[in-house]
C-alpha cells in the first residue's frame, strides 16, 4: 500500500501544477468561505491542498487519476487545510 496517491499530469509538468494549484485553492477558498487569497495564495493552498490530498486519498486506497482527479483531490486537500489552519488560529480568516 502505498503512502501517496499517484497524481499524473504529464502533458504539462510544472504549469499543470499551476493550473492545478490555481483552481484548487480558488474553488477551496470559496466554498470554505474565506473570500479567496490572491494569485499566489490560491497556488500555494491548491499545491499543499495536493500534497495532503494526495496523503488522505493515498491512505484510503485511492489510485491514479487524470486532470480532474487531480483537481479534486487537490480541492478536498486545500479544504482540510483551511480547515486546520482555522483550528490552529480560530482569529484568523486566511492561510
Amino acid at each position: 500500500m502505498t503512502m501517496f496517491a499517484e497524481i499524473v499530469l504529464e502533458p504539462g509538468g510544472w504549469i499543470a501544477w499551476l493550473i492545478v494549484g490555481l483552481i484548487a485553492g480558488f474553488l477551496a477558498s470559496r466554498v470554505m468561505g474565506s473570500g479567496g487569497f490572491g494569485l499566489i495564495g490560491d497556488i500555494v493552498v491548491g499545491l499543499v491542498g495536493a500534497f495532503i490530498g494526495g496523503i488522505l486519498c493515498g491512505m484510503v486506497g485511492v489510485g491514479e487519476y487524470g486532470l480532474i482527479g487531480s483537481i479534486i483531490v487537490a480541492f478536498i486537500g486545500a479544504c482540510a487545510l483551511i480547515c486546520l489552519v482555522r483550528l490552529i488560529s480560530p482569529g484568523r480568516t486566511s492561510v
